[in-house]
């Protein structure tokens, strides 16, 4: 492969204009000159027919930059609704599981975090991470470094427990529905984990062939089945205003727990049962990049140095409708269902269990309207699952590929979706597609991602010396906590599955990032000024020997010119090179910035911007294409300098460079001449 270099007629490099004319040799244009073009490494050609078609999938980080068609706010709060909303299927009976004729008020109290704290908390996420990554970036930005990188690990792999139990648990619910219905369950009937490895099966070659025809149903599911809620929740209402006894019996029942103080701890005491009510909240940050911002963003760019006012503003406006949507029918739907269905039917073995909403469509209603319900609600179930999906295959192209911690395939839907597809089938198995029994483990991620959006907020303001919003954000993260601690020690599925997939996330990434260190990892390279855009060229072509130097010193660079000079039979010129590197060694690639200098024959050049030194001479290597290369070994414990190399971008450099080379070189066969490599003991 040639590296190309963009030259004038008379062979002096140069930029390139707006038109495309080459600037003048003896000009400095105006922006950054580079150092090279992109190094190209060929793709590998798959030669079974698998292959090819795991390979043919859409690439989900090429997916994840296109750019988005925006929307008014009001038709992508329906897009949230789909895993938002659609928790009514199963929260209802869920709620009555665990307060029983307490669970009106400990829904109450529910709705006051949701409005209280959730809101207020995702308010400010909003105007800070606004590309729609939410509380995830923001805590890697303001943690930096790999304290940044091992909590963002640590919280992917609880959001990918959020996102598997949605998938599971969605279509755990939506099997109960199918079966539980007159016309359907003489056939379906006792098959609740076949049914629900059907719907994840069918769910999964919807995504093989394309996620896209999944999403764009949310609208035509979400606002029929608000609609058939309300029904379902007014002839509820209306039978208990038409049967004045129920009102008075469900008092009574209170009474019997004690005065209302204890009443109200009780509710207190059982509300964390209830998080499942907060799932899909989230996601309204998460589509922030699909709402348009109207007339306040018409001048913005991502490169505009200011914030997307109309965007965020609109964003607000999609949360605090969504929060008072569902706190409305949250507060409806377990007042008419604790009023109307009796603790036997809404037992684990009951017929109200897991599907409360359609078991009073059923019975009050009818079986015709029933089974309208029940579809619409299989539908909305199954777009939740697919709205889980895609955001899980978001997830990846944002954070794993860019800390080098995923293998090539994890780039492509396809292969993810298959590995998805298995996880969830062990899940559904485990669990016996119980929809109770995965509502601990739902809830955990669910409130793992809430505390730390919340944990965020309160770091964010700290920082900004916003001390009321850090007190206040502060507090709901005790909240938070509280609910999660209390919902761990209960049920601690979700916290056992969130730590088992954290642990084989870093096992993987880990895995990855010390297989992908040693490719080449410099995304481009710029000239530093003037004089080093002049002296470039002198550079190129088996010109010279290329010597890395440890120290930027006038005294370094005379010392290894003596020491080659007596253990080699060679003349110059030489290039020496010393690598400074960045604060933040845990990046996976950086660009660079080159400085050179003439020294009489010999050339001095200064590297900034590195993420490893190994890999920053091989990209000059390649680049300059020497005679030869003079590096040095240090002669220490290989195990430690291998650490080093992964964790700060130091250690056995020598070695290495060469293993970079050698990986590069096999990827990008040529016949020109390859430097000599000579290996000198320090």
């Amino acid at each position: 492969m040639t590296l190309k270099v963009p030259e004038t007629d008379t062979g002096a490099k140069a930029s390139r204009e707006p038109d495309g004319t080459a600037a003048a040799p003896d000009q400095m244009p105006n922006q950054r000159i580079p150092f090279r073009e992109q190094l190209q490494v060929p793709k590998p050609e798959h030669k079974s027919g698998l292959r090819r078609w795991m390979a043919s999938g859409e690439p989900l980080e090429e997916h994840a930059g296109k750019n988005m068609h925006r929307h008014p706010w009001w038709k992508v709060i329906w897009l949230t609704g789909v895993d938002y909303f659609s928790t009514l299927g199963y929260q209802p009976g869920i709620a009555l599981l665990a307060a029983g004729v307490v669970a009106p008020i400990a829904t109450v109290i529910l709705v006051l975090v949701t409005l209280l704290g959730a809101l207020p908390v995702y308010f400010q996420v909003s105007g800070r991470s606004f590309a729609g990554q939410g509380s995830i970036a923001m805590l890697e930005n303001l943690l930096p470094r790999w304290k940044g990188k091992m909590l963002v690990l640590v919280l992917l792999g609880f959001a990918a427990t959020d996102f598997i139990i949605t998938m599971t648990l969605s279509a755990a619910d939506a099997a109960k529905h199918a079966i539980e219905n007159p016309f359907l369950h003489s056939y379906l009937g006792g098959h609740q984990v076949l049914v629900t490895l059907l719907f994840l099966t069918l769910l999964t070659v919807l995504f093989l062939r394309g996620f896209n025809e999944a999403i764009g149903l949310a609208t035509f599911a979400t606002i029929p089945y608000l609609l058939l809620n309300l029904v379902v929740l007014g002839r509820g209402a209306w039978e208990v205003f038409t049967h004045p006894t129920l009102l008075p019996a469900w008092r009574t029942m209170l009474s019997a727990k004690g005065d209302f103080s204890l009443v109200i701890v009780g509710a207190l005491i059982v509300f964390p049962k209830l998080a499942l009510g907060l799932s899909g909240f989230e996601t309204g940050v998460t589509v922030m990049p699909l709402i348009d911002g109207g007339a306040a963003d018409q001048d913005y760019t991502p490169r505009s140095g200011r914030r997307p006012e109309g965007r965020i503003a609109n964003t607000r406006k999609l949360l605090v409708v969504a929060a008072s949507i569902m706190s409305v029918l949250l507060i409806l739907s377990s007042f008419v269902t604790t009023l109307l269905i009796s603790p036997a039917d809404y037992s684990l073995e009951g017929k109200a269990s897991g599907r409360a909403l359609a078991f009073l469509a059923h019975k009050y209603i009818g079986p015709g309207f029933g089974t309208v319900y029940d579809v619409s609600t299989i539908v909305i179930l199954g777009l939740a699952g697919a709205s889980a999906m895609a955001g899980l295959l978001h997830l990846v192209p944002r954070y794993l590929p860019r800390f080098g911690m995923a293998p090539r395939w994890a780039g492509l839907a396809r292969p993810l979706v298959l590995v998805l597809f298995a996880i969830n089938i062990i899940i559904t198995l485990v669990f016996r597609a119980d929809v109770e029994k995965q509502s601990g483990a739902y809830a955990t991620g669910v409130l793992v991602l809430i505390l730390s959006a919340a944990f965020a907020a309160t770091l964010a303001s700290w920082h900004e010396r916003r001390w009321f919003l850090a007190c206040y954000s502060g507090m709901i993260c005790l909240v938070f906590l509280y609910t999660l601690g209390d919902n761990c020690l209960e049920r601690p599925d979700g916290l056992i599955i969130g730590a088992i997939l954290t642990l084989l996330l870093m096992l993987a990434s880990g895995l990855s990032r010390s297989l992908r260190s040693v490719e080449l990892r410099i995304s481009e390279g710029y000239f530093a000024d003037q004089e080093s855009w002049r002296l470039g060229p002198e550079l190129r072509g088996k010109k010279l020997h290329l010597v890395p130097i440890k120290s930027s010193s006038v005294e370094a660079r005379n010392k290894k010119r003596e020491e080659i000079a007596q253990h080699y039979n060679v003349h110059g010129p030489f290039a020496f090179v010393h690598v400074n590197l960045l604060d933040n060694c845990s990046e996976f690639s950086a660009p660079l910035e080159v400085k050179i200098r003439c020294e009489g024959s010999d050339y001095y050049g200064e590297v900034y911007g590195a993420i490893a030194i190994a890999n920053s001479l091989a990209f000059v290597s390649e680049c300059i294409d020497p005679i030869s290369v003079f590096i040095g070994l240090t002669r220490r414990d290989l195990m430690t300098q291998a650490l080093r190399y992964i964790l700060f971008g130091e250690g056995e450099t020598g070695l290495m460079f060469y293993t970079i080379l050698l990986r590069f070189w096999d990827a990008t066969p040529e016949e020109d001449i390859r430097p000599l490599i000579f290996l000198m003991s320090d």
